[in-house]
């Protein structure tokens, strides 16, 4: 089973105004497993930020001016979330300004769940705990998901955070939660990139002449 969280910042709350994608951050779930399969990318949205929203995101119009507009990344992205579920905590929110950019795009991707299935963790939140709250940040101190590093909101890191509360929320942690946690909230990557496990070298101790003899011998007497 392949799933992605995915989470994106962006200049301010509603399309109709012309607001644009900032930042989108997508992690790799399989099995039941955060993996290191990451797609990130910050994004010049031809635009400045509204206050309120740069308060929250704290990504500037002079840090955002050189990065790659959406419709460079566009296609990436469908094919990283292909065939995926892809859980989103208020999906409608995200997927409405993903549709915005495909839109102004003018081109033959479509829609985001052309590509993949969508599940919004804030719905099940409310059915799991109705009358509370259920913004990432109570769900993570509700299921005990270590969110100290989130002063600012950051697509990537929301991402990562949403993983691992979807995790929780939906029947249990993965193995090695938060070892996996700690290790996936350090790691900031912004390509499909998969890096292998760095393993030591094993020494290799030979044996010595007397104790191969030793050896044969016992094999010979097996032998008879």
């Amino acid at each position: 089973m392949r799933q992605v969280s995915l989470d994106v910042e962006t200049t301010g709350l509603n399309t109709s105004d012309g607001h644009r994608i900032i930042e989108i951050g997508c992690v790799e779930i399989v099995d039941r497993r955060v993996t290191r399969n990451n797609f990130h990318y910050y994004l010049n949205p031809e635009r400045e930020s509204d206050p309120g929203a740069l308060a929250v995101h704290g990504l500037t119009n002079e840090f955002l001016r050189d990065k790659p507009k959406f419709s460079t990344v566009a296609e990436s992205l469908c094919e990283f979330v292909k065939d995926a579920e892809v859980v989103i905590h208020n999906a409608p929110f995200d997927v409405g300004f993903i549709d915005y950019e495909l839109k102004l795009m003018r081109s033959a991707l479509g829609k985001l769940n052309n590509h993949c299935e969508i599940f919004d963790t804030l719905m099940l939140a409310r059915k799991l705990h109705p009358g509370q709250r259920n913004s990432l940040d109570a769900l993570c101190k509700r299921y005990g998901v270590d969110a100290t590093n989130r002063t600012l909101h950051g697509a990537l890191l929301d991402a990562e955070l949403l993983a691992f509360v979807y995790l929780a929320m939906t029947g249990g942690q993965s193995v090695l939660f938060a070892e996996a946690q700690s290790h996936s909230s350090r790691r900031r990557t912004t390509t499909f990139r998969r890096e292998e496990e760095q393993h030591p070298a094993l020494s290799v101790v030979r044996a010595t002449k007397e104790e191969q003899d030793a050896h044969d011998a016992f094999l010979e007497m097996l032998n008879k």
